[in-house]
């Protein structure tokens, strides 16, 4: 992973619950990392996938390493929210691909 590539803001989300006095529940988004990432368009297997599907607006998101970071976090990029789908750790530590599908 270069330092170079890592142009994009990303901004990383979790769900949050919170309760009233009355009991009411309530849920929200809530920033827990922001950093920088390098944005990747989805590959021709996935392309193609996708064109099945009828989904569209697949990325692939490279940051560096940050411990917790699962499928019920959420990407905000650019005034766009994308859902995590997949995570693989590049090297030991070093590196996260975040799969993504736009929200």
């Amino acid at each position: 992973m270069q330092s170079g590539k890592l142009q994009n803001l990303i901004e990383l989300q979790r769900q949050t619950e919170t309760v009233a006095a009355s009991g009411a529940v309530s849920s929200a988004w809530e920033t827990y990392a922001t950093g920088r990432a390098e944005l990747r368009q989805a590959g021709i297997s996935e392309f193609l996938t996708t064109a099945i599907e009828g989904t569209e607006n697949n990325a692939v998101f490279l940051i560096r390493w940050i411990p917790g970071v699962s499928v019920a976090d959420r990407i905000l990029h650019g005034g766009k929210a994308w859902n995590i789908v997949a995570i693989a750790e590049i090297g030991r530590r070093r590196g996260l691909e975040l799969r993504a599908v736009a929200a």
